[in-house]
């Protein structure tokens, strides 16, 4: 039997290998961390449970596909973001059943909260200034967040992340051809909602 013992440049090369690898680990998670936070808050409404989704799907990422070829990562990504977003409808959709027997009868209410939170800040820039972009861009949100889960997710990796048809059916865990439907069912819906705004 032959035993190789390690030198000190093999070492060092290894090193180097493995300093190399989180890097690049790291630059696809920097990459893709602005967009995964804007389809989780798509799909949850809510940012603090947004951001707490994708951090979540970033851990469970590294620990289950770090070791995968880069070219596998987006579609393996984006499959656990999904199946996270999903997880946590699922439990929201299970304690409003409950906070409806839970909740307080309506004249017991706590009070309604800070009143200088409900005070508009002088210094944030006034609505004639944004009213286009924000208008196009809060229609956008809506009718995409308006969408059947299956169609905005097939939306989001084909047009928005860029994923060919075999990677994004890897991610969303069906066929090609249940890709391209939930793809042309969401863009004729989005057609239809956004219309005035062609």
């Amino acid at each position: 039997m032959f035993v190789v013992s390690p030198t000190a440049d093999s070492l060092e090369v290894d090193a180097v290998t493995e300093s190399r690898a989180p890097r690049t680990l790291a630059g696809f998670l920097e990459s893709v961390e602005r967009r995964a936070l804007y389809v989780a808050r798509l799909g949850v409404r809510e940012g603090d449970e947004a951001l707490d989704i994708v951090q979540d799907a970033m851990l469970s990422f590294v620990r289950a596909y770090a070791q995968r070829p880069a070219g596998e990562w987006a579609p393996l990504f984006h499959r656990v973001l999904e199946s996270r977003i999903r997880d946590h409808q699922r439990r929201r959709s299970v304690r409003q059943r409950f906070r409806v027997w839970l909740s307080k009868p309506p004249g017991e209410e706590e009070d309604a909260g800070d009143p200088l939170a409900r005070i508009a800040d002088e210094q944030e820039a006034g609505p004639l200034q944004r009213a286009a972009d924000r208008d196009t861009r809060s229609a956008l949100a809506k009718a995409l967040g308006e969408l059947p889960g299956r169609q905005r997710e097939a939306f989001t990796l084909r047009v928005w992340e860029g994923l060919d048809v075999a990677a994004t059916a890897l991610a969303m865990g069906c066929s090609e051809g249940s890709v391209k439907t939930h793809l042309a069912r969401a863009l004729a819906a989005l057609r239809r909602k956004l219309e005035d705004y062609r």
